[in-house]
């Protein structure tokens, strides 16, 4: 079965659902998590709206989702801080 979440897939959904809703002029940013795969799903983007009808020219269009960043931090704070704890077990009970 043929992966649905490709570059063109997503693209052409989202032309789409802006052109059915009428924002097609009206999209200031398009937020989304921190994955790689996306800076080049929004480039394929850009390639297929107007420039002159994006707010700002579509300067700022593209923005990471700050909540995934710091989700991610604190995930890999929680991490170090597991680790700490497991190694305060471990030398608790040893023998000295």
């Amino acid at each position: 079965m043929p992966c649905l979440h490709t570059k063109e897939t997503i693209v052409t959904v989202s032309i789409e659902v802006l052109v059915d809703f009428s924002l097609y002029e009206k999209i200031s940013t398009v937020t989304v998590d921190n994955r790689t795969s996306n800076d080049i799903t929004v480039k394929a983007l850009l390639e297929k709206l107007d420039y002159d009808m994006l707010i700002l020219d579509g300067k700022f269009l593209y923005m990471r989702c700050c909540a995934h960043i710091v989700n991610l931090s604190v995930k890999d704070g929680l991490d170090v801080l597991a680790n700490i704890e497991k190694f305060q077990d471990a030398l608790r009970y040893q023998d000295w």
